[in-house]
């Protein structure tokens, strides 16, 4: 089987409540809308390189319940392969979001069976012709299978990895195995200051701390200014698109979609850039993280690359 990404992570409902602020300890916020997708960080990213063309899949856990049956759907309806899920006894994993008026968020994880994935449960013939391997994070102990996993993988696939800030607050240890067979390491800004020391005043300072895991490329998602990226020889920072934000979940791994689709179709760094932050620009336009998600065609009919 010959795809072009798999990404291995958390498989979630997300059942977002759009509200009239993020209430902080003994205040009171009401609802104003409700909204319920399918989810997981490494499966919207997949979800959005599927939608610009590529052929991807999927390795992952999730229950024989009504709402596991509905994220193997949306993949399968997205032309994602489901041929390395799991169906395992208990609960689909569940993500309650929060967001406010100007598209701030605030989430709670119920992992379920996402935490349960053993390493045996992995199929390595999954992995035979692929490109790209996307990680992200696991609320549990699943990072051993994804360890496990990383120690099997032929040299030739290339691993992109978007710690989050659940593996991220965990620290540089915690992550140390799969940050050294990383080669496109994606982090925002707090993520970056989570997993490097307090004594640099910069993220471009906070980044050389990280160069010796001898990761290829190192990417800054900073939101609304933009990303920066580097690989040691060149970096860019790259000003995002200006748009009305009605839900920032999601942005980061649909940024993680353009970029690794720029890479894959031969685009330099800086239009990777571009892609990723067009796409980002995509998802923060509607409420849930793959609703706007572009195809192929919207690039090339709305977007026009810059040459750098």
């Amino acid at each position: 089987m010959s795809l072009d990404v798999v990404g291995l992570g958390a498989l979630n409902i997300d059942k977002l409540y759009q509200v009239n602020k993020i209430a902080k300890e003994d205040e009171e916020a009401y609802i104003k809308d409700y909204n319920l997708s399918c989810g997981g960080s490494a499966a919207n990213t997949i979800i959005g390189l599927s939608r610009l063309g590529l052929k991807t899949g999927y390795i992952g856990k999730v229950s024989n319940d009504s709402e596991g049956n509905l994220i193997l759907d949306n993949l399968k309806n997205e032309d994602v392969n489901i041929n390395g899920i799991v169906i395992g006894e208990g609960r689909t994993g569940n993500v309650m979001g929060y967001v406010d008026l100007s598209g701030q968020r605030a989430l709670y994880v119920d992992p379920g069976v996402n935490d349960l994935i053993k390493p045996e449960e992995i199929k390595i013939e999954y992995f035979k012709d692929i490109k790209i391997l996307h990680l992200t994070s696991f609320v549990g102990d699943s990072i051993k299978a994804q360890e496990s996993l990383l120690e099997e993988l032929p040299a030739n696939v290339k691993v992109s990895f978007d710690p989050g800030r659940i593996y991220a607050e965990k620290g540089l240890e915690y992550i140390k195995k799969i940050l050294n067979r990383t080669n496109i390491l994606l982090v925002n800004e707090e993520e970056l200051k989570l997993l490097t020391s307090n004594d640099y005043n910069t993220f471009e300072d906070r980044i050389m701390d990280l160069m010796d895991f001898e990761i290829d490329l190192i990417i800054v998602k900073r939101g609304d200014k933009g990303c920066y990226v580097t690989n040691s020889k060149e970096s860019h920072s790259v000003e995002a698109f200006q748009v009305k934000c009605k839900d920032t979940t999601g942005a980061g791994d649909a940024f993680n979609a353009g970029f690794l689709y720029g890479l894959l179709k031969g685009k330099n760094l800086y239009n990777s850039c571009i892609l990723g932050n067009f796409v980002a620009a995509c998802c923060v336009e509607e409420i849930g993280s793959i609703k706007s998600l572009p195809y192929s065609s919207n690039i090339n009919d709305n977007y026009k690359l810059k040459k750098k």
